[in-house]
């Protein structure tokens, strides 16, 4: 009787019924912005392809917010027209994720932030210049002032900004979310059996809360080897540990009907595939046609409300603005 005092206790306290705390898969709840001023900032870098040696890739290049948060694109495209290492992943809900980037090689938004800028295969500039050109500029230099109580522009604050920014990238209000706070016709017949088939296949195990994965890493091929030319080893990129090798952050399946192609290497451009291939070599089950259409029905039901963005207009560039180098000279 305490223990289920407890649990009501601590349900009601973060907002939950009983039925939604038993299930594996958490609602997205609306950002609540408390800081207004740095999420326009944040959002101006992020749409800043100044940022970029090239003055032409910006955040928004690979990570389109009309287009799911993702380029789709097997492998990003990068400065001088450079094939990218890896399938860029979703921004949207990444605030959610135990880790940023496939190997997790990040612990937050702000620190991920600042990799593409002084990647030489992405955005091909370093963080001084990247600085130097914001700071050129009057009116980002105001804004600034007005976040951070001075005009210095730095990496740390940029970054900082950008993440504010990602932060309220969220998508509330999926069909299954509503089924999920009591609105049984919120989706259909289908996709509550692709839900059960879900649970009962154990897909839960890996995706679960509220973005539906990356809460933890997982080996690709779990049960039989997943054949890729992408040379990308997960985790022991990181760690440098042979038994880390093709473990990667589990992904979120919120959006998965926007953010194609799939994997880490983009090498599968349909659920119907995706789904299959991740029973047969994660689980080493097999599904029928009409299961694969119901766990489909289910995953069309994860996709949100996408955020709504007023592109920002941004200054103007200057005499002391550096010069943008977009074709590698």
């Amino acid at each position: 009787m305490r223990y289920q005092a407890l649990v009501m206790a601590v349900t009601a306290a973060l907002g939950m019924t009983a039925a939604q705390a038993a299930e594996p898969i958490e609602i997205i709840k609306p950002v609540k912005i408390t800081e207004p001023e740095k999420v326009e900032l944040g959002k101006m870098l992020y749409f800043e392809p100044r940022l970029s040696k090239s003055g032409f890739i910006s955040c928004n290049s690979c990570h389109n917010l009309s287009m799911g948060g993702v380029d789709a694109l097997p492998t990003s495209i990068g400065h001088a027209w450079q094939e990218g290492p890896i399938n860029s992943p979703t921004v949207l809900n990444a605030d959610y994720m135990l880790a940023q980037f496939w190997d997790g090689r990040a612990k937050d938004l702000k620190e991920q932030a600042a990799g593409p800028i002084a990647n030489p295969k992405e955005m091909g500039f370093t963080h001084e210049l990247a600085s130097e050109t914001v700071a050129s500029m009057p009116a980002y230099r105001a804004r600034f002032k007005q976040v951070y109580g001075s005009e210095e522009v730095n990496i740390d604050r940029i970054t900082d900004a950008i993440a504010a920014f990602e932060k309220t990238l969220v998508t509330p209000n999926s069909a299954f979310d509503k089924y999920l706070e009591g609105d049984k016709k919120a989706i259909s017949a289908e996709a509550k059996a692709g839900y059960q088939l879900f649970k009962d296949k154990g897909c839960v195990a890996c995706h679960n809360g509220p973005a539906v994965g990356g809460t933890m890493y997982m080996k690709m091929g779990l049960i039989k080897p997943f054949h890729t030319d992408n040379p990308a080893e997960g985790r022991k990129g990181v760690t440098g540990k042979e038994a880390d090798k093709m473990v990667f952050k589990v992904p979120t399946l919120r959006n998965i009907e926007l953010t194609y192609p799939y994997f880490h290497d983009g090498s599968v451009w349909n659920l119907e595939e995706a789904v299959n291939t991740m029973s047969d070599i994660q689980l080493g089950q097999k599904l029928t046609e009409k299961e694969t259409q119901e766990m489909v029905a289910f995953l069309k039901s994860l996709t949100g409300e996408q955020p709504k963005v007023e592109l920002p207009i941004l200054p103007p560039s200057n005499k002391d603005t550096p010069r943008p180098v977009p074709f590698g000279k």
